[in-house]
C-alpha cells in the first residue's frame, strides 16, 4: 500500500472517529445541563410548595390565637339560643300531640300563629346575617394582624428548623428526590439565622434559594437557602448510560490510532528490508566475486608453479572469508540478542588493555588512508565485567564507522579515550573528524537497519546494524551510549560502563 494511500484513510478514519466523538460530547453535554435543569425545577417547586405550607402554618396560628380569645363570649350567646330553639319546638309539639281533640271552628289558645313563626324566622335570619358579619370582621382583623405584626415575631417561631426539613423531606420525595440535603436561613440583615450541621455549599450554583413570607418588609425578609452535597452524583448516575459508549469511541479511537502507526511501522519496515537486501547483496557481491576470481586464478598453472602468486592468492580468499564471515556474524548476533536467547560470557577485562588491542590491529587500516590514530587511555580504575569478544567488536565497530564515514578531502583522525568521570565508573570516548550527522539522525543512529544519509558517497555499504549491535551490547554489560556530532567536524561516541567490583 502506498504511503499517500494510508494518510488519505488516516485523515478520513480520524475525522469521522473525531466526529463522532464529538457529537457523544455534545450530547453528554446536554443531557447533565437538562439534568441540571429538571433537577433545579423539581427543587424549586418543593421549595415553593414549602413556602405556602409555612404561610399556612402562620395563618392557623393567628386563627386559632383569636378564636380561642373569642370563644368564651360566643358560648354564652349560643347557649342561649339552643335553649329558645328548644322551648318553641317543646311548645308546638305539645299542642298538636294533645288529646283533646279541637272544637270546630274553634283555635286553640296556646297554638302559634303564621304571625308568630314569621317573626321567629326573621329573628333566625337576623342572628345568622349578624353571626356572619362578626366572622368576618374576625377574619379581616386576623388579615390584618397578619399584614402587620406576623413579621414581627422571631423567623425561628415562624419556620422552626424541625418543620422546615419534614417539609423538605416529605416534598422532594413527592416530587422523587430521595437524596441527603442541607439547609439554612438566612436573614436579609443578620445573615444566617441558624443551619444544619453540614451545610457548607462550596460555590453560590450549588444553593437553591427562594423568599419566605414574600409580604413581610424587604429589610425583615428571610430566605430559605438548601443544597445537595450528592447533586453531583444523582446527575450522573442519570447520564452514566452514556459513558460505556464514550469509552468505546476512546477505544475505538486508540485502535485505530495503534493500527495507524503498525501500518506505518510496516510500510518502513519493508522499506528497511528492501534496502537490507540491497546492502547485503553488495556487502556480500564484493568478498564473493574476490574469492571467485582467486579459485580461477588456482586453476592457473603458472600461478600454482608460484610460491609468492600462490601465497598472494590463498591470502585474498583467507582476508575475503574472514569478512564474508564477519557480515554474516553480524546478522546473527543481532538476531539472537533480539530473541534474547545469546549466552553471555561475563568477566572480569582491562578495559584499557582491550582498548589498546583493537587499536593496534585497526592502525594499518587508519594508516592505509593517510590518518592516523591516538590513544589517551587514562582511566586509573579499568577493571569491568564483560564479554570480551563483544566488548572488542563495540570498539572494532565504532572505529570501523569513522574510517567508512571519513572526509576524503581531510586526512583522517581518531582518538579513542578512557577515564574514570566517579568511582564508580569508567567513561569511554571514541572522536574522529568525519563528515558528522545531523541533529535529526542523532535520535535515530542506534536504531536496527537505520542508515545516516552520505550524500556523495558512494562506497559506504553497510546494514545498518553497527550501532544497533553496540548499543545492544552496552546495554547488556548495564552501561549506556551516546553521540555528539556536528556536519563536517566529527562524532564522538561516549559510552559509560561500571567498574568491576
Amino acid at each position: 500500500m502506498k504511503r499517500s494511500t494510508i494518510w488519505i484513510l488516516t485523515v478520513v478514519m480520524a475525522i469521522a472517529l473525531l466526529g463522532l466523538l464529538a457529537m457523544q460530547i455534545m450530547y453528554l453535554e446536554k443531557m447533565v445541563a437538562m439534568r441540571n435543569s429538571q433537577f433545579s425545577e423539581v427543587v424549586m417547586r418543593s421549595l415553593y410548595s414549602v413556602s405556602n405550607m409555612l404561610e399556612q402554618d402562620e395563618t392557623k396560628y393567628y386563627l386559632n390565637k383569636d378564636l380561642a380569645e373569642t370563644e368564651e363570649i360566643y358560648s354564652g350567646l349560643n347557649q342561649n339560643k339552643f335553649n329558645f330553639d328548644n322551648k318553641q319546638k317543646a311548645k308546638i309539639d305539645t299542642t298538636l300531640n294533645t288529646n283533646e281533640q279541637p272544637k270546630a271552628n274553634v283555635r286553640p289558645a296556646n297554638l302559634p300563629t303564621l304571625q308568630d313563626l314569621n317573626d321567629s324566622y326573621q329573628l333566625k335570619q337576623q342572628a345568622l346575617k349578624e353571626h356572619y358579619l362578626h366572622q368576618q370582621t374576625l377574619l379581616n382583623e386576623v388579615i390584618l394582624t397578619i399584614l402587620n405584626h406576623s413579621s414581627d415575631r422571631p423567623i425561628e417561631e415562624r419556620a422552626d428548623s424541625a418543620t422546615v426539613a419534614n417539609y423538605l423531606r416529605s416534598e422532594l420525595e413527592f416530587n422523587g428526590l430521595t437524596m441527603p440535603f442541607e439547609f439554612a436561613i438566612e436573614s436579609r440583615a443578620n445573615g444566617i439565622v441558624y443551619k444544619t450541621n453540614d451545610y457548607s455549599p462550596m460555590s453560590q450554583e450549588d444553593i437553591y434559594k427562594l423568599t419566605l413570607f414574600p409580604n413581610d418588609p424587604k429589610n425583615k425578609q428571610n430566605t430559605l437557602c438548601v443544597t445537595f452535597p450528592n447533586k453531583s452524583d444523582y446527575i450522573f448516575k442519570s447520564v452514566k448510560f452514556l459513558v460505556p459508549s464514550l469509552a468505546f469511541t476512546f477505544l475505538l479511537l486508540g485502535v485505530f490510532l495503534y493500527t495507524i502507526s503498525v501500518a506505518f511501522k510496516q510500510k518502513k519496515l519493508s522499506e528497511i528490508k528492501n534496502d537490507f537486501i540491497n546492502n547485503m547483496t553488495h556487502e556480500f557481491k564484493t568478498p564473493i566475486s574476490s574469492i571467485s576470481i582467486a579459485a580461477q586464478m588456482l586453476n592457473d598453472d603458472s600461478v600454482r608453479k608460484s610460491p609468492e602468486m600462490l601465497k598472494h592468492v590463498s591470502g585474498v580468499i583467507n582476508d575475503e572469508t574472514k569478512r564474508l564471515r564477519f557480515q554474516v556474524e553480524k546478522v546473527l548476533q543481532l538476531s539472537l540478542f533480539d530473541r534474547k536467547n545469546a549466552t553471555m560470557r561475563l568477566e572480569e577485562e582491562d578495559a584499557n588493555a582491550s582498548i589498546y588491542s583493537v587499536i593496534n590491529t585497526f592502525k594499518l587500516k587508519v594508516e592505509k588512508y593517510g590518518g592516523h590514530i591516538e590513544a589517551n587511555l587514562d582511566a586509573e580504575d579499568p577493571i569491568i565485567n564483560v564479554d570480551r569478544m563483544h566488548f572488542t567488536n563495540v570498539i572494532f565497530n565504532l572505529l570501523d564507522n569513522a574510517v567508512k564515514y571519513r572526509r576524503e578531502e581531510v586526512p583522517l583522525s581518531l582518538e579513542v579515550s578512557t577515564i574514570n568521570p566517579d568511582e564508580d565508573h569508567i567513561q569511554i570516548t571514541v572522536a574522529d573528524n568525519g563528515i558528522g550527522m545531523k541533529r535529526e539522525d542523532l535520535k535515530k543512529i542506534f536504531e536496527k537497519f537505520y542508515r545516516v544519509s552520505t550524500g556523495n558517497l558512494h562506497d559506504v555499504k553497510g546494514f545498518g546494524l553497527g550501532l544497533a549491535y553496540v548499543n545492544k551490547m552496552i546495554d547488556l554489560f548495564g552501561g549506556s551510549i551516546r553521540a555528539e556530532s556536528e556536519v563536517n567536524k566529527g562524532s564522538k561516541f561516549i559510552i559509560t560502563l561500571p567498574l568491576y567490583k
